[in-house]
């Protein structure tokens, strides 16, 4: 199904999966153990070396070409915020601004974030705000080990705690999202549909012009249940 330039990931699978909760729970009782990339410590490293160890900290998980992270570090001046994504190409292609007029409190690195997740866990890190922005929604039935909220490293987002926010333009995602995370924090997750007047990042801008509806997660981790 498509608006204009933009498509609606489509699926045989039009309900949540069958599968998704003996998965989630399988993985929080079998922590991920993968051994760390070098360069994925590297990148940590580089990340953490400008915060000052005070200012709060945000974490824009999968920022592609960083829209989003120069926006957040502007929108919270007082914080340290962190740009990840996987790819080099995409983080080369964030917004042509002059160094002058680029946020300070602020970096972008390439890693994976399955180890970053975790580098983050291991040093007893704690986020303010947490974003994971229109991830790859691997729509096919077979793929849904491959989304975030049903991956062996899920269990490690709630325990950086701070706010969580989730936006996908996939229906059948953000009602998996919200079940996967409610089974990990004992406590129900709401979703909603909403307007993205301002939007964060360009698929958001594109998949807004299109028609087509938003879907998000917003919870505070560190609120009491």
């Amino acid at each position: 199904m498509s608006y204009a330039n933009s498509r609606i990931p489509t699926s045989a699978q039009e309900a949540v999966h069958g599968d998704l909760i003996r998965q989630v729970e399988r993985h929080r009782e079998r922590p991920f153990a993968k051994p760390f990339a070098q360069y994925n410590r590297a990148a940590f490293d580089v990340a953490m070396s400008g915060w000052d160890a005070s200012a709060p900290l945000i974490l824009d998980a999968g920022c592609g070409v960083a829209h989003s992270t120069i926006a957040l570090a502007r929108a919270y001046p007082d914080h340290w915020v962190i740009g990840v994504d996987q790819s080099a190409d995409r983080l080369a292609r964030r917004k042509p601004y002059p160094d002058a007029l680029m946020p300070k409190n602020m970096v972008l690195v390439r890693a994976d974030l399955l180890d970053f997740w975790r580098l983050m866990e291991q040093a007893g890190l704690r986020l303010a705000r947490h974003y994971v922005l229109y991830p790859n929604p691997w729509p096919k039935i077979g793929h849904l080990g491959r989304r975030w909220h049903a991956h062996s490293v899920f269990p490690t987002l709630p325990r950086l705690g701070g706010v969580l926010e989730c936006r996908t333009n996939w229906q059948v995602y953000i009602q998996e999202y919200v079940i996967a995370l409610g089974l990990l924090i004992g406590r129900p997750v709401a979703w909603e549909t909403f307007d993205a007047k301002t939007p964060l990042t360009p698929f958001e801008r594109k998949y807004r012009d299109s028609g087509q509806p938003l879907y998000r997660a917003v919870v505070d981790l560190d609120a009491a249940g």
